[in-house]
């Protein structure tokens, strides 16, 4: 008997790294909407169990991809987004818009995704995320050092102008993804969303901008005005959509009842943060940022096991796998275990990236079920679960802006139920680590 999925969602996201997947979710669930975050397109029986939902979204690793790499994989994913039929398509970037022509190129994604949707008329891209501490004025990303720090233009960021893969040397959006291909931008300022005309300034800044129409987002309260812009024209034509999660979250704002009429539930999904640790946690950290390195300090409650480079990277397996069962042994004992890089950066990240996934796989396949699962670093994370037999997460709880706790939904019985917080080098509080292990 076929399987028949259930009708699509009004939003339909794909996230190029897997942290910044599991904020969108977040933000999606917290507004009450129901929303799955998938690994890869579902399959009609997985789309079944997930059951109706309002948003879908999937969690890629286009963020460290070349070129090539990064068409091949959303040309697949344009073909199902297609096919899903969502009004809004939404490609979540980085909140950073860290990328560039070489990798994780946001305009050769935004000209993939586009072809495969028919080519849509307007391409709006999201430019801030408040509450993440990112905030796009007359066309210029900032961003905080630290949530709720003081803010920097990005191309004198404290980090992102000296990222090891994409450093931003560029804050002007428009500019910056000229360089991808995103030539025939065009903008809307914020001191424009008062204006009577501002309807018309709208159609303006889209036959202006046939590449894309860049929305300032200096203030939590444009996030309800681009919503409403982004919605209107989606109920007559579906869309394209650029930007971190601030998408998804103008979309919820604007919404006073649910996307399709009805009532929004209103209600965050369940909040686990308060549970009772039933088992020991194990963390693996692939950043070396300042801010991660501060969290790793200040995780009093694990032990730390420093992992070179060259172990996880080296042919030779011996000190890998003593490493492996030195990790097996402490979760077998009831302990806490961080396993976090040290050293300078490495001259191939992504290949980093891949083996810490296969390590992480390693650990949770060794027969000790941990409690709860944390991960650090954007591009660790995306391979990291991908190198799972996980084929979703729902969301579960926050621990802190930008990472989220979500629950792994696998046909293996060793993985189905672990919760897993993954988290970007630049994301959380001090003491977020602790927060997992629930101290």
């Amino acid at each position: 008997m076929d399987v028949i999925e259930p009708a699509a969602p009004s939003i339909a996201f794909y996230a190029d790294d897997f942290t910044g997947a599991t904020d969108t979710l977040a933000t999606a669930a917290r507004a009450g909407l129901r929303s799955m975050l998938f690994l890869r397109p579902p399959t009609a029986a997985q789309r079944q169990q997930a059951g109706p939902l309002d948003c879908l979204g999937i969690a890629g690793a286009a963020r460290s991809m070349q070129a090539q790499d990064l068409e091949k994989e959303l040309l697949s994913v344009g073909r199902y987004l297609a096919r899903l039929g969502a009004p809004v398509t939404h490609y979540k970037i980085c909140s950073t818009f860290d990328s560039s022509p070489e990798t994780g190129s946001i305009g050769l994604a935004a000209r993939t995704l586009r072809a495969a949707l028919g080519s849509p008329r307007f391409i709006p891209v999201v430019g801030g995320q408040p509450n993440l501490g990112r905030y796009c004025v007359f066309g210029n990303l900032f961003a905080a050092y630290r949530t709720g720090r003081e803010a920097y233009r990005l191309d004198r960021h404290p980090t992102m102008s000296r990222h090891p893969v994409t450093p931003m040397d560029e804050a002007d959006l428009r500019l910056h993804l000229a360089r991808q291909g995103m030539a025939r931008m065009s903008s809307i300022q914020y001191p424009d969303y008062g204006r009577a005309d501002f309807a018309a300034e709208v159609e303006r800044a889209i036959d202006a901008g046939p590449d894309g129409v860049l929305f300032d987002i200096a203030a939590q309260e444009h996030l309800p005005i681009v919503g409403r812009v982004l919605w209107r024209y989606a109920k007559r034509e579906r869309l394209l959509a650029v930007g971190a999660s601030s998408v998804v979250a103008a979309l919820a704002e604007a919404w006073e009842e649910g996307p399709g009429g009805e009532r929004k539930a209103g209600m965050p999904a369940p909040d686990t943060l308060g549970e009772e640790a039933a088992g020991p946690v194990f963390v693996l950290s692939g950043s070396l940022s300042p801010l991660t390195a501060s969290q790793i300090a200040a995780a009093v409650s694990y032990r730390k096991l420093p992992v070179q480079a060259e172990t996880l990277l080296s042919a030779d397996a011996h000190a890998r796998e003593a490493l492996l069962q030195e990790i097996v042994r402490s979760l077998g004992a009831g302990e806490n275990v961080l396993a976090h890089l040290t050293g300078s950066a490495v001259h191939d990240p992504a290949a980093l990236a891949r083996a810490s996934g296969l390590f992480l796989s390693r650990v949770l396949a060794a027969g000790i079920r941990p409690w709860r699962v944390g991960v650090a670093g954007g591009d660790t994370s995306s391979h990291a679960i991908q190198a799972l037999d996980v084929w979703g997460l729902s969301y579960r709880g926050q621990l802190d802006h930008g990472a989220a706790l979500c629950r792994l939904h696998s046909g293996s019985a060793q993985l189905a139920g672990i919760d897993v917080m993954l988290k970007g080098g630049q994301m959380g509080a001090p003491d977020i680590f602790e927060r997992l292990a629930g101290a």
